[in-house]
């Protein structure tokens, strides 16, 4: 199975308790859907998990118990690895609904048409998802831009595309002038 045929449902993010629990960060709407869709896998797939789901932690964490990990250290062991599973195993979106990872590789273009880079990654780290934009017309480097319905009203899957608000990068625009000046 290609990466690009699995979907990353969370990561493991240590150890809890001594009897080989462990925490893991979830990227699934419920923290118990990660283990919802039957059993995952690592990213490099050598290991597989029947995961259990204990209860939500604090965060974006929640505690699974999986009877491959008999340990506190063999959890630990595997502090960082990313759980995947199946693209197929997964329910299918409704019609204007998709998987974040879905955004990856669209094309970016302002709503008056204007090409404006290419999602290179969606981040979350708590105040709600980024886009990634990389090859940003007349800009260097990757550009964050919060993913909300002012920033991205329109994202299309089927033609591969994203539309921005032309407001996304006046913004950045001011900062790079006020840089050079």
């Amino acid at each position: 199975m290609t990466k690009s045929e699995r979907v990353c449902l969370g990561a493991i993010a240590g150890a809890h308790g001594v009897r080989g629990d462990f925490r893991v960060k979830y990227f699934t709407e419920a923290p118990e859907n990660v283990a919802a869709y039957g059993p995952v896998e690592t990213e490099d797939a050598s290991r597989t998990f029947t995961l259990k789901f204990i209860r939500e932690a604090k965060g974006e964490f929640a505690i699974f118990r999986a009877p491959e990990i008999k340990s506190r250290e063999d959890a630990e062991a595997f502090k960082g690895a990313r759980l995947y599973v199946s693209r197929e195993v997964l329910p299918k979106p409704n019609e204007d609904e998709f998987y974040l990872d879905d955004l990856v590789g669209l094309k970016v273009v302002t709503e008056n048409g204007e090409a404006s880079g290419e999602v290179n990654a969606v981040y979350n780290f708590g105040a709600g998802d980024l886009l990634e934009i990389k090859n940003v017309p007349g800009r260097k480097g990757l550009h964050l831009i919060p993913f909300t319905r002012e920033n991205a009203p329109k994202v299309d899957i089927a033609a591969a595309t994203i539309v921005i608000g032309v407001h996304v990068f006046d913004d950045t625009a001011d900062a790079d002038q006020t840089a050079q000046e």
